[in-house]
């Protein structure tokens, strides 16, 4: 007869059997060969590339360190193990002894103090012909303003390759506390209401990286993110030269979004360049046709995507300040539809 003892066991082996296999189905649902943000395996910008050859030195002294102690441990362990008749010899108030172990841990701290300290340097020295570039971060938005070439864009970072960059981040007034994240590029810095912080680094490949807040900020704070565009130096002059124009003018096809747009709470909150609309509380939207996502880099600019947008953004993106087209704003369908129209055409 099988005692209920032993049933119990093999339930509870079943169930650690279950929940192993489980945590090892998550584990390996989160390996990614092609992870956006992944900048163990991959950096292309100078300060990231910088913190990985300190990453790999800290760690590989780190990793004899651990190989060393434990093998003393275990030897240890099974040469001096207890024995009949054997006393443990006594080592308090050796002196010489004692100096030895802090010796050896200070000159390894030591050893480790002077590339860390030279990486910090590295990183925080600002390069001579340096991009400036300002990023103000807003619940739940990023704002670039690029004052020598006169333009401000949102969400979607434009930089030439292999061109020192040098950005000043701090948060829109009365914001909270965010932090800026590259990780493929360069490390985080906090945008915080009030002080300037800086982040210096050059951009070594050409492609498209991802980035988001790193401070948790709100409701949103996921879905606060960005894009890095990192492009040939043609491709980026030609860039400012397209977002320095004023913003296309409406067509006929479009006349009616454009009038709605001006009239609502919307010209307001965001800018356009040539036209009424003068506000700062939102994104500038002179060109946002010309931008591949939008709120935050969350959504692809499609027409389906900025529909809903327009018409509930609270909805796909809570805590947004942005109202509710067809509750708040008093907007039809149809005038939703024109409005988005007119945005798609703000190339």
């Amino acid at each position: 007869m099988k005692s209920p003892l032993a049933g119990r066991t093999y339930r509870g082996k079943r169930l650690l059997f279950a929940a192993l296999a489980v945590f090892a189905l998550l584990a390996f649902a989160a390996c990614s060969p092609v992870g956006p943000q992944d900048y163990i395996g991959s950096q292309e910008g100078s300060q990231a590339s910088r913190s990985d050859q300190l990453w790999d030195l800290t760690f590989g002294i780190a990793a004899v360190i651990f190989v060393i102690v434990e093998g003393l441990l275990v030897f240890t362990l099974f040469k001096f193990r207890q024995r009949p008749g054997r006393e443990a010899a006594q080592f308090h108030g050796n002196t010489k002894l004692e100096i030895i172990l802090t010796i050896i841990p200070s000159l390894i701290m030591a050893g480790i103090a002077v590339p860390t300290v030279q990486a910090i340097f590295d990183n925080s020295a600002k390069a001579e012909g340096a991009l400036e570039i300002k990023v103000v971060a807003h619940q739940f938005w990023w704002e670039y303003q690029y004052p020598d070439q006169d333009l401000v864009t949102a969400n979607e970072l434009h930089l030439p390759v292999d061109q020192p960059v040098h950005l000043t981040i701090e948060a829109a007034t009365e914001d909270v506390i965010h932090s800026f994240w590259i990780p493929r590029l360069a490390g985080t810095q906090d945008a915080v209401p009030g002080r300037i912080n800086t982040l210096n680094f050059v951009p070594e490949e050409t492609g498209t990286f991802w980035g988001q807040c790193k401070e948790f900020c709100g409701l949103s704070h996921a879905n606060m993110r960005l894009r890095v565009h990192v492009e040939e130096q043609g491709d980026f002059d030609q860039w400012v030269a397209e977002q320095q124009a004023p913003a296309a003018a409406a067509s006929a096809e479009v006349a009616q979004g454009e009038e709605l747009f001006m009239q609502s709470a919307c010209a307001g909150c965001h800018a356009i360049e040539g036209t009424n609309a003068a506000g700062t509380i939102g994104p500038n939207l002179t060109h946002f046709a010309s931008r591949e996502t939008f709120a935050g880099a969350m959504f692809r600019r499609t027409d389906e995507n900025l529909n809903q947008w327009v018409a509930n953004a609270p909805d796909m993106k809570p805590g947004v300040t942005m109202p509710s087209g067809i509750e708040e704003l008093g907007l039809s369908q149809e005038d939703v539809d024109a409005i988005v129209a007119y945005l798609q055409t703000l190339k």
